[in-house]
Parts: C-alpha cells; structure tokens; sequence
C-alpha cells in the first residue's frame, strides 16, 4: 500500500512556474514508476508526465513537452513536476499517481489513467491571463 500526498500548487500568472511535489509513504517507494496527471473542469483526467522507478526514463505529453519536467528523489520518497512557462490551459487538478513495477522494468511509457495503482488527492493549479 502507498499512500500518496501532492503539494505546491496554486495561483500564477502565465509564463510563471510551480513546482509540485508529491509524497509517498513506505519504503518501497523505489519499486514504483511514478506519474502525473491533470483533470480540468469537464473533462477526463489526462497524462502529465511520468518516471520510471530509477529515475533515468521519463515520458511526457506533447502539451507540456519542453516546459514541464518530472524528477524524483528516492531517498526522499518524493517526486517532482517543475512546470514552468504556464499558461491557462495548463489549468486542473494535478494528480500524483504510483505503479508498481518489477524491477527490470526500467520503462517510463505508462500513459494511463488504468495503469496506475495508487493516487493522491490532488492539488490545484491555476494560471491566470
């Protein structure tokens, strides 16, 4: 079981940056690749970004592609979205989400909603024009 808590959002103008964080409880944090992901008002949750357990392989969506950059810490437990050049498109809910991986699954390519097995509550982001 990992529990899972995102923190950092809020208000910003465009072009400013956040930096989210998420983290995770447990000690296995290590076994998991890592992802987010965002849900604006009426739609569907959507893909961010994601991670693989070790850190070295990353994935993003094309609209945040060169602006946003997913990291983690596994001696902190924590993984990070570094977002900048926002704009109010980039407005929603962002979500923190874990899949547990095997360990020669060094892959980062889990895009979505269903291949993740635990999420956090979320924290909101708002760009303002």
């Amino acid at each position: 079981q990992v529990q899972l808590v995102e923190s950092g959002g809020g208000l910003v103008q465009a072009g400013g940056s956040l930096r989210l964080s998420c983290a995770a409880s447990g000690r296995t944090f290590s076994t998991y690749a890592m992802g987010w992901f965002r849900q604006a008002p009426g739609k569907e949750r959507e893909f961010v970004a994601a991670v693989s357990w070790s850190g070295m392989r990353t994935s993003y969506a094309d609209s945040v592609k060169g602006r946003f950059t997913i990291s983690r810490d596994n001696a902190k437990t924590t993984v990070y979205l570094q977002m900048n050049s926002l704009k109010p498109e980039d407005t929603a809910v962002y979500y923190c989400a874990a899949k547990k991986v095997a360990p020669f699954d060094g892959g980062s390519r889990y895009l979505s909603v269903n291949d993740y097995d635990y999420w956090g509550q979320g924290t909101q982001v708002t760009v303002s024009s």
